[in-house]
């Protein structure tokens, strides 16, 4: 059936099997289909919600070698086969009816499989494309990276369990939100498109985050009406889209905010730390109170613990006394990598805008709490 080497199936495979689940009500669904020629090995990974594929050029002559078959194999027991075998090492898959042999120096398998005709393979839309969109893979890792955190997770507004894309003739913007913060980013794409815009489901961006990991070159994300698929070359996913009308984001963020200050993001994001040891557990509150060149910091909780810490800042507004959830925070200062981060208030009921020196793009609005 196949002669491979184990380390040039291992990163392969592992693409694929991010989407699996370890528990699932269709057994063949925590299998990974594999298709096999002569020259190509594409496995395919689906939770029927998204499908991840990923092809392996086989050559003779560097030792690989194939007969034509396809056979549905178990993931999770296959990455950890591939997990435990010496580095370098050859396997040998060998396919009777309803099983497959694997030899691999003098060790051996012997593997349970299912019907390839029954792998529930995600039928691409015969529709038009109605959006084709091209992009560096190494740039869409960082906007994302940027913005995905924010996104809600099991809200019953299901179109915020997602990532929303907007494009614009040559600009894509992201957005995320789960209706007590959003985060905002765009960048610039090739060519010049109409405008449109989706939904992606939450776990489609995780997977596709993981995917670009050792990103180069471009990616080409097309959407037709009810999928969207992203080419990587030698991997793919395709992902069904979330329905639904995204929130009108551009009305959240501020626009006019006078009270400005810059800070050290690592050391806010220490202070936040050892403060968020002492937060409540349920509410997860941090009161921000600033006065002439200084930001007070402090949590409490239900046992009438404090946490209090005291930063000097640029400063020179009214005095202001505002609770924000610190999860919140720590996860934008967590996400963003440089020196500073910029603040901007209105009042003690209004959000705060927290923006990055050196990119204009990115945007982060998170809503006040009261304490």
């Amino acid at each position: 059936m196949l002669t491979i080497n184990a380390d040039t199936l291992l990163k392969p495979l592992q693409s694929v099997t991010g989407i699996v689940e370890r528990r699932h009500t269709l057994p063949i669904l925590s299998n990974v289909l594999w298709q096999i020629t002569p020259t190509r090995l594409v496995m395919t990974a689906t939770d029927l919600e998204i499908q991840i594929q990923s092809s392996i050029e086989l050559s003779t002559s560097s030792g690989s070698q194939a007969s034509t078959t396809e056979t549905t194999l178990p993931a999770r027991k296959m990455i950890d086969i591939l997990r435990t075998l010496p580095d370098g090492i050859e396997m040998q898959f060998q396919r009777s009816e309803n099983t497959v042999k694997i030899r691999a120096g003098k060790t051996k398998f012997n593997l349970q499989t299912l019907s390839a005709s029954d792998y529930p393979i995600m039928a691409e839309e015969a529709k038009q494309t109605t959006l084709s969109i091209t992009v560096d893979q190494e740039i869409l890792k960082k906007k994302l990276l940027q913005v995905q955190y924010a996104m809600a997770t099991q809200d019953i507004r299901y179109y915020l369990n997602g990532l929303l894309i907007q494009v614009k003739q040559n600009n894509m913007e992201l957005v995320a939100t789960d209706g007590h913060r959003l985060a905002y980013t765009d960048c610039e794409i090739e060519g010049d498109h109409p405008s449109g815009q989706f939904i992606i489901p939450r776990k489609a961006i995780i997977e596709l985050i993981k995917l670009l990991d050792d990103a180069e070159g471009k990616i080409r994300i097309e959407k037709t009406e009810n999928q969207a698929s992203f080419d990587l070359g030698k991997i793919r996913l395709i992902t069904k889209l979330v329905e639904g009308t995204f929130p009108d984001y551009q009305r959240v963020i501020p626009k006019d905010y006078e009270k400005n200050f810059a800070i050290p993001r690592q050391k806010l994001l220490n202070a936040l730390q050892r403060a968020a040891i002492l937060a409540n557990e349920k509410f997860r509150g941090v009161r921000w109170v600033l006065g002439d060149k200084l930001l007070r910091l402090a949590c409490t909780n239900a046992e009438q613990e404090e946490a209090e810490e005291e930063m000097e800042i640029d400063y020179h507004h009214e005095a202001m006394d505002i609770g924000f959830n610190i999860n919140y925070l720590l996860d934008v200062l967590t996400n963003t990598k440089t020196e500073n981060v910029n603040c901007a208030l209105g009042d003690e009921n209004s959000s705060m805008l927290i923006t990055v020196p050196n990119d204009e793009a990115f945007k982060y609005v998170v809503m006040p709490m009261k304490i």
